[in-house]
This record gives C-alpha cells, sequence and structure tokens, in this order.
C-alpha cells in the first residue's frame, strides 16, 4: 500500500480509495492512490459529457471512500460499506496487483462457483497466462 501512495512517508497511513459502486456491485474494490490517479487520467481523456465518461465518473468520484490503513494495518470500513456487501462477520480479500477486492466469504464462494461453471471442463485457466487460450 505505502509504494501505491505517492504522498507516504515513513510513521504516515497510506492512502487508498474504495469504490463501492451500485447494487450491481457486490463486492468494494480498494484502489492504490496511484491506481485511481491512473484511473482518474483515463476518464479525463474520454469525451466530455460522454455517457462512458460520466458512468465512469459516478463510478470511480460518487460512489467511492477515500480512506487510510490504520496504525495497525487495519482496514476500517465504514457501516454503509459494509452494509452494501452484507459484511457482518469476517471478510475475504482478493489481491490483483494493484487492487484488491473485499468480499463476504459467502458471497464470494457463489461469485466463484458460477464461474466455474463457465469455464470448459478441459481448461486450465494456467493457460491463459500464455496468452493462446481463448474461452
Amino acid at each position: 500500500m505505502e509504494a501505491g501512495d505517492p504522498n507516504w512517508k515513513s510513521g504516515d497511513n497510506p492512502e487508498l480509495v474504495i469504490v463501492y459502486g451500485d447494487q450491481r456491485r457486490d463486492y468494494l474494490e480498494c484502489y492504490t492512490m496511484e491506481a485511481i490517479e491512473e484511473v482518474d487520467a483515463k476518464i479525463d481523456r474520454m469525451p466530455r459529457g460522454s455517457m462512458q465518461r460520466k458512468a465512469l465518473q459516478r463510478l470511480f468520484h460518487g460512489q467511492s471512500f477515500p480512506t487510510t490503513v490504520d496504525e495497525t494495518g487495519r482496514l476500517v470500513l465504514p457501516a454503509k460499506l459494509r452494509n452494501k456487501i452484507d459484511l457482518n462477520g469476517e471478510a475475504f480479500f482478493i489481491a490483483a496487483g494493484d487492487t484488491f477486492q473485499i468480499w463476504k466469504p459467502e458471497t464470494y464462494e457463489t461469485e466463484e462457483e458460477s464461474w466455474q461453471q463457465e469455464l470448459p471442463d478441459d481448461v486450465d485457466p494456467l493457460s491463459f497466462l500464455d496468452g493462446d487460450m481463448e474461452v
């Protein structure tokens, strides 16, 4: 997290942005400051007034929550975000480079089962790393 926060100094708590989205999103996506700046730059290059730009501005600017990691390395989620994903106990984290997702464990398990059913039985997901396999 510190590496992804250009303003971070030793002794500070790293900043990040949690994107919670609308009713279609049942997880929270956490962006490092560098990652969110990259997204903002892409949005800024889109045609002003376009539907795509408006949708992304609403998602990343209106449906997000800037925060910091606390002194103990924990991320404290406000009730609004916990309620958004129906989180009332343990959380499941999944890393994705300079972002990570926070899921209610049961929701993630259901999503994972659904995704696995879409993948043909004879396809090994590791084959996607070579870039020569399509599903």
